[in-house]
């Protein structure tokens, strides 16, 4: 049903919120990161074509956008997605793309998931979890994410295996940040490279500085300067068991840079 309720400032608060296109800000305000796997509420279904009648136009039955096949009612954020709003685009059909890519021309503005890196399956999936959060859910459009019976199809399975792999991958990636954070760095013509590890490096706040080191991962054809603890049990040991208390100095992955003393905080590479 078609909804014009709310304080203004709920508005403001959506407006807010679109202008931070990426997953990180979406996440950061408390939206649950799995909030998709919810199955959404058994409502109407809508054909494409009954859809892009609800564009917001004088006359329409309303203003309706969707995201993987969830359709919701924007009303409330019509200075955004009604006519001349800057997410006009969005209003009327499935632009799921657009919502990872920000492509609003009309071959971006697709429901076409396929290819599309983790990152921006991310960003997908954080935009649903804020239309959730913040409009009324009112049906399913019948197409490439549901049938016409209201059930998921083939794609959508795949897009949310697909999200739930970037989730998967993310963590694992938050959890080798706290492991090995980066290092500071800096270049001149005159001084060549520096890179130098403190408590702070990185963005990762931690009780320990760390040394310089290249940190090659399994598949990559590059290294990254990292910071690597030098004290303690390796990364996940425990603290009571037997170890040679150097952290994590010995990870086959990592290698000192050359010149480098190989307790040294910073590491100056002349040019």
């Amino acid at each position: 049903a078609r909804s014009c309720r709310g304080p203004m400032r709920r508005g403001a608060a959506a407006a807010a919120a679109l202008l931070c296109l990426g997953a990180a800000c979406l996440l950061g305000r408390g939206f649950d990161p799995r909030a998709w796997l919810l199955p959404p509420p058994r409502h109407r279904l809508l054909s494409a074509a009954e859809l892009a009648r609800y564009r917001g136009a004088e006359g329409d039955p309303g203003l309706y956008l969707a995201v993987l096949g969830r359709v919701f009612d924007v009303e409330r954020g019509r200075k955004h997605y009604g006519p001349g709003g800057a997410y006009s685009g969005l209003a009327g059909r499935d632009a799921t793309r657009a919502f990872a890519t920000g492509d609003f021309t009309p071959m971006g503005l697709v429901d076409d998931v396929s290819g599309l890196l983790p990152g921006e399956m991310l960003a997908i999936q954080s935009w649903l979890s804020f239309y959730s959060d913040n409009y009324d859910p009112v049906g399913k459009l019948v197409g490439r994410f549901y049938d016409e019976n209201g059930t998921p199809t083939e794609a959508l399975r795949q897009a949310e295996a697909a999200i739930e792999e970037a989730l998967t991958f993310k963590a694992e990636s938050e959890q080798r940040k706290q492991q090995f954070p980066p290092c500071n760095s800096e270049w001149s013509s005159a001084k060549g490279s520096r890179f130098w590890c403190s408590r702070q490096s990185g963005g990762v706040n931690r009780d320990w500085a760390g040394v310089p080191r290249k940190l090659y991962r399994p598949g990559s054809r590059g290294s990254d300067c990292v910071c690597v603890r030098t004290t303690g049990p390796p990364w996940g040991q425990p603290d009571s068991s037997e170890h040679s208390d150097r952290g994590d100095l010995d990870n086959p992955h990592l290698e000192q840079y050359d010149g480098c003393h190989p307790l040294a905080e910073q590491c100056v590479l002349r040019v």
